[in-house]
């Protein structure tokens, strides 16, 4: 299972994300999502957490958090281990519900976290049956593309209907309970709700989404290079893991290998070593960028490869396999057995 960055900030904020096992549900009805949210409000409560922008999606959820304590792992572990034996006792279930720990990235304040929120909020109406899964996405932030009339009335309306986010609260749709802190990001635009709400609507209505995770550093900091170098030396930070490997070190070798072996159906032993299979590279790949592993090491876990020749196999790999729409699709199952972002 992945192994996500765990930096406790005192004040930090976090973009906080956690899977369904093998992309299982979380949530089957009303009363499993009322019960999860429920427990934020608790989670705030009692590890004086600020949830500052939620979306609960089938599978996953996604929180805006600020951390005065210092205490992101704990309160995440108590709200994952609540819900999750509850859920089980309640639908006669067993096993995991969560896969794995869950992902924290840390984020910049100010304008960042109007962005993420944003793309939060979004999450919902991101999907293909709304015609806005990630390539028309993609397309459609290029210009190359553009929402037909009839689509962009139908996103509008999946955003504004989605009972279990924080969009209905900051567009102005609904009260606010009073756990959800909303006042950090409404300052960002001009007209508090109603310009969130129209910021919000106008951004779905063109097609057009920032490309936010673009900005990601190391894969763990979601932020400017000066904010994400500045965060090593803060004498605040009290880390589970020390050094800058730590922070760039979302998954270990291991669990990359497991993933790629679970996306081709066969043992790493079986295509390690075969004539033009990506598996072997895809892993190099990830390992590299996602991991933060260096060139040596990769080479001793993959079988005794010198540095120079793992160097040159990610880098054909980048120009010319990750291309194809095969081993694109392959990456991306990946990642999201390891729960990343891509």
């Amino acid at each position: 299972m992945a192994r996500p960055l765990r930096s406790n900030v005192a004040g930090g904020w976090y973009h906080i994300t956690s899977r369904g096992q093998n992309r299982r549900r979380l949530y089957d009805d009303a009363r499993d999502r009322g019960d999860f949210v429920d427990r934020l409000e608790e989670m705030s409560k009692r590890y004086g957490v600020e949830v500052h922008a939620y979306v609960l999606m089938p599978n996953h959820y996604h929180l805006l958090i600020r951390t005065p304590r210092a205490n992101p792992s704990a309160a995440m572990q108590w709200l994952n281990n609540g819900y999750g034996m509850w859920r089980n006792r309640r639908h006669g279930l067993r096993g995991h519900v969560f896969q794995g720990r869950f992902k924290g990235i840390l984020v910049e304040g100010g304008a960042w976290v109007l962005e993420l929120s944003l793309y939060m909020h979004f999450n919902p109406v991101a999907v293909k049956g709304l015609g806005w899964g990630k390539q028309q996405q993609h397309a459609e932030g290029r210009g190359l593309a553009a929402p037909s009339a009839e689509l962009v009335r139908a996103r509008l309306e999946a955003l504004r209907q989605h009972r279990w986010s924080s969009y209905r609260a900051y567009a102005g749709y609904e009260k606010a309970p009073e756990w959800l802190h909303t006042a950090e990001v409404l300052g960002r635009v001009e007209g508090r709700r109603e310009g969130y709400r129209r910021e919000a609507e106008a951004r779905l209505s063109r097609g057009q989404t920032e490309a936010i995770w673009s900005r990601l550093q190391w894969g763990v900091v979601l932020g400017s290079a000066r904010f994400a170098q500045a965060l090593r030396r803060r004498a605040q930070v009290v880390r589970e893991t020390q050094g800058r490997g730590a922070w760039r070190r979302e998954v270990r070798w291991s669990e990359v290998v497991q993933a790629v072996e679970q996306i081709k159906r066969e043992s790493w032993a079986a295509f390690v070593n075969r004539y033009g299979d990506w598996g072997r590279d895809l892993a190099l790949w990830i390992a590299r960028r996602r991991g933060g592993m260096s060139l040596r090491e990769l080479g001793a876990q993959a079988g005794g490869l010198d540095y120079s020749a793992v160097s040159e196999a990610i880098r054909t790999f980048e120009r010319k396999r990750l291309n194809r729409a095969e081993v694109r699709r392959a990456y991306k199952a990946t990642c999201t057995i390891l729960n990343l972002e891509t």
